[in-house]
């Protein structure tokens, strides 16, 4: 037992929550970001603006056509799982390998494909970690034995995998349509609590493919948390907080709800409301890609994503237009909801003593 404790010690292989739970589903988030959300939003600005070199063809590969953005968008396997790969310290033939099995077993996840690249990507970095540098011929066995490894657990895992995810999102998807007040509450407040803490609420929307009602509610949710805590926390941290928080991460506040976890009331209390008004109300749906409904405003990814779902069910005759009471829907449950309802909350708290002054301030 102990030489195997010097081993994955000197390989640099950590089995624990922080590595897989929190560092490597973070990563696959990044990893998603720049590949189908880049690859989404360049193809919006093309169709919309009428962008002539982000509408046009820039390659065709077995007859399919693939503009800029599609191209991104297409290398969405690859991305996350070499971003999952690189957050558990894979040297770089474990690293490069990746690609072919994060193309791999996104393909075969099919559309529950980033669940099983980040379980497929977790497998292969691991084993690459194993033997790499343990031969003389380092530079072939290492790639071997990461590619093969990816490629028989996609060939096992990933369709399996990706059908789960499928039913698990339909499951939560059709639960949001059926009880829209209940669920709304549910879904935004989890997704709000995901996107605050270490993890990622953007990777697991992605994983579940939350979508329609159900994303709109995560937007609500994570909005809440972003644009609440920015707002409430004004006063220590000012405008760099103000901008670092509300289309940044509220990730930021971690350490102090550590240190009084009563500051986080006010924020999951909004998301709690701006849900099932998102959902019963407002109706937001997001029809875009399933990662933009755990994003919240960072970079206005959220924002863009319904956006996008708008143009997406125009395009498919699903709505006519986009009216004056869709913006009205978005930016309420967006921006001022949260700015109006969180203060108030935290108000209450601090006239209780449950939140004081500095609580909230930014090292």
């Amino acid at each position: 037992m102990e030489k195997l404790k010097d081993f994955l010690n000197r390989k640099d292989i950590e089995i624990s929550v922080k590595r897989y739970g929190i560092d490597a589903l973070s990563a696959m988030a990044q990893g998603l970001f720049c590949s189908l959300l880049i690859g989404t939003i360049l193809n919006t600005l093309g169709t919309q603006l009428h962008i002539s070199c982000l509408t046009t063809t820039v390659a065709t590969v077995n007859g399919i056509e693939y503009t800029i953005g599609a191209l991104a968008s297409a290398m969405s396997g690859s991305a996350m799982a070499v971003a999952i790969g690189y957050a558990l310290h894979c040297p770089p033939l474990v690293l490069f390998s990746l690609i072919t099995v994060g193309f791999a077993s996104n393909a075969l996840g099919g559309a529950g494909g980033p669940l099983a690249v980040y379980f497929i990507a977790v497998i292969a970095s691991e084993f690459g970690k194993a033997i790499s540098k343990e031969t003389r011929i380092d530079i072939l066995v290492t790639p071997l034995v990461t590619i093969a490894t990816g490629i028989a657990a996609s060939a096992l895992l990933a369709p399996t995998l990706g059908r789960a995810a499928l039913k698990i999102g339909e499951l939560i998807m059709l639960a949001t349509n059926l009880q829209p007040f209940l669920m709304g509450i549910v879904v935004s407040v989890l997704m709000g609590i995901a996107l605050t803490l270490p993890i990622s609420s953007a990777a697991i929307c992605a994983a579940f493919g939350l979508t329609g009602l159900a994303g709109g509610a995560a937007v609500a949710g994570c909005c809440a948390q972003m644009v609440g805590f920015a707002v409430i926390s004004f006063p220590e941290n000012k405008l760099g907080g103000l901008v670092s928080q509300g289309i940044g991460t509220s990730m930021l506040q971690m350490g102090n709800i550590i240190k009084n976890p009563k500051i986080w009331i006010a924020p999951i209390v909004t998301s709690a409301i701006t849900g099932p008004i998102a959902t019963c109300l407002f109706h937001i749906e997001m029809n875009g890609t399933a990662v933009s409904s755990g994003m919240g405003t960072c970079g206005f990814v959220g924002q863009i994503g319904v956006y996008t779902g708008w143009v997406n069910d125009i395009t498919q005759g699903l709505k006519t237009a986009i009216t004056m009471q869709d913006w009205i829907g978005l930016f309420m449950i967006s921006f001022i909801l949260p700015a109006i309802l969180c203060p108030a909350i935290n108000m209450v708290l601090q006239k209780i003593g449950w939140v004081k002054k500095g609580d909230m301030k930014l090292s």
